[in-house]
């Protein structure tokens, strides 16, 4: 029944959709829906789909977590889809959350997407990188619902789109105030995934660079948890980490932990997603961090006024997507003012991390290059990146 209404519906609209490539993926070509006559309705503007009255619009999130937690991934991502709410003026029942949604569990993820479809909503925002596969087919089974995956390299060019920005602007950053505070040579980084994942391996990489450009001397050492999400274990590779003598903890992984274990230790930390100063005051030098309510506002406005293109958003510290938290007092002497002198060479388009012409060497001797938007494809570990 869901795919004969489906069908119904992708043939009332009469979509004129196009073919797409996305970076990292496969190019899809999509064609209209045969309705039997030859009548079609024109797409708003120069979007592949007709406008949506703000009125009759309800948006799906699918979440790994729940954004109550506070901290971390999903609360940094619900709090765009706060911000884009107010911003647009939507009502709470226009939004359709789904909480806890594991991204091992393919039953739950397409329960979940296909609960967001029946309860109306137009646009679905998928926030983990689990999810992609399980987006994809969904997409393909309702044409006429637009789909957005948060990281990851799928999209269909027309309603199944992905979202991430240059993070890896800030990673840098954030090693700045990381080598410049260390006193053992010796920082620690907590990674949800290991170098098969290029969107984790591209952040470490970046990182690492940023603490060599001011302390050649100084080493980043790497502790893989093996999930996106896994509080006990995110603690538990932190405390790891400082046992070796690492004495600043960065990371790439959901929750305060490694931030809070870095305090409980008297060493100091790197936050990831929201401000770890929240949560550990007497640690965080500075917080790598996202403000999603640019994507999120941006791709719901579409949607209302059918301008919705079908093409992939990849923000930056330029559009405010990606943020750096102020440097708070832990920081040495200097810290925010080396971090401004960069950030500003970034802001104004004089300098950027992987530009895809800059050759790097890893920690085996070879040498790479990479674009940012090219992210996933990062399997190497820059020339001062160990794994613990």
């Amino acid at each position: 029944m869901k795919r004969f209404l489906s069908a119904v519906l992708a043939g009332m609209m009469a979509l004129s959709l196009m073919a797409g490539c996305s970076s990292g993926g496969d190019e899809t070509t999509n064609e209209p829906a045969d309705t039997g006559d030859t009548t079609t309705t024109e797409s708003t503007s120069e979007g592949l789909f007709p406008a949506v009255p703000k009125e009759e619009l309800k948006v799906g999130v699918i979440h790994i977590t729940d954004p109550a937690e506070g901290t971390g991934y999903t609360y940094t991502h619900d709090l765009g889809i706060q911000g884009m709410q107010k911003e647009l003026g939507l009502d709470d029942s226009q939004i359709i959350r789904k909480n806890n949604v594991s991204d091992t569990d393919a039953t739950a993820i397409r329960t979940a997407l296909e609960e967001c479809v029946e309860e109306g909503c137009q646009v679905i925002f998928a926030t983990s990188w689990g999810y992609m596969d399980y987006v994809e087919e969904i997409a393909e089974e309702y044409p006429d619902v637009l789909f957005a995956h948060g990281t990851g390299n799928k999209s269909n060019g027309s309603n199944f789109i992905n979202y991430f920005g240059k993070i890896n602007q800030a990673r840098y950053l954030s090693g700045i105030a990381a080598g410049m505070k260390t006193e053992s040579n010796m920082i620690g980084y907590v990674a949800a995934q290991n170098n098969e994942n290029g969107e984790v391996t591209s952040g470490i990489d970046a990182f690492a660079m940023g603490v060599e450009s001011v302390n050649p001397d100084a080493k980043v050492y790497v502790k893989v948890t093996g999930a996106w999400f896994d509080p006990e274990g995110e603690g538990q590779a932190a405390k790891a980490l400082i046992d070796m003598g690492c004495d600043v903890i960065a990371q790439h992984c959901d929750t305060a932990n490694p931030a809070t274990e870095a305090e409980n230790a008297g060493v100091y930390a790197v936050g990831y997603n929201s401000d770890m100063a929240e949560k550990a005051p007497g640690a965080t030098l500075t917080s790598v961090m996202w403000d999603w309510s640019v994507f999120y506002t941006k791709a719901v406005e579409d949607v209302i006024n059918g301008t919705w293109t079908g093409e992939n958003y990849f923000g930056s510290m330029q559009d405010g997507l990606v943020q750096l938290a102020p440097c708070s007092d832990l920081c040495a002497e200097g810290t925010a003012e080396k971090i401004q002198e960069v950030k500003d060479q970034i802001l104004s388009g004089e300098w950027d991390i992987f530009d895809g012409k800059t050759e790097y060497e890893d920690n085996q001797g070879q040498t790479h290059t990479l674009k940012a938007e090219e992210y996933g494809t990062c399997n190497w570990y820059y020339k001062n990146v160990e794994v613990a």
